[in-house]
């Protein structure tokens, strides 16, 4: 029997309006229930950079806005979890996080997180109709790619090592080179 207090998005958001999370570690809701995120390690933060500088010299700027490490809402899932990076639809967003619907593609870096992206983030982002969602995974120095999503997970999983090159979904002229990510790894 599980103890955990669910709440509601509504719940969430006044919580953070009211300060609840200052001084506290980073947090994001999963399923009506907060979750401590882990804390940024070397090899996760240099990742994440490293994605944020290919994503911004790449995306399309008329019509894609980058956003590093903040919210995106699942308001059916009662979620509201912060992926490592995001590109979303360009509108502004000074009343509402981004929604499942606005997201062109989303990233998550494991470093000790990979059966928590795969499985519980990744369900949840399945289920929300995300098509292309990325799992930098560094222990193995790959990264996932899982698209066609479905209520059950995605139907599709390619995994990409150091020596290869993918695109994005929605923009195949946009090219990523997996041993870029892993340069910011070893400190190269």
């Amino acid at each position: 029997m599980s103890t955990a207090l669910r709440i509601t998005l509504d719940e969430y958001h006044r919580m953070i309006e009211q300060g609840a999370f200052v001084g506290t570690r980073r947090a994001e809701l999963i399923h009506g229930e907060i979750i401590e995120m882990s804390p940024i390690g070397t090899g996760h933060a240099g990742t994440v950079t490293e994605l944020g500088e290919w994503s911004v010299d790449n995306a399309p700027r008329g019509s894609v806005q980058v956003r590093v490490q903040q919210p995106i809402t699942i308001p059916e899932a009662a979620s509201e979890p912060e992926p490592d990076l995001a590109w979303v639809n360009r509108k502004p967003y000074r009343t509402s996080h981004p929604r499942a619907a606005d997201v062109l593609l989303l990233v998550e870096v494991a470093e000790t997180s990979l059966q928590y992206d795969r499985n519980t983030k990744g369900l949840l982002y399945s289920a929300a109709g995300i098509e292309d969602y990325w799992i930098v995974n560094i222990p193995a120095r790959r990264i996932e790619v899982y698209r066609r999503p479905t209520s059950e997970g995605y139907l599709e999983v390619i995994s990409y090592g150091e020596r290869e090159t993918f695109t994005s979904l929605r923009f195949p002229e946009i090219r990523l080179e997996v041993a870029r990510l892993f340069a910011a790894v070893d400190g190269e």
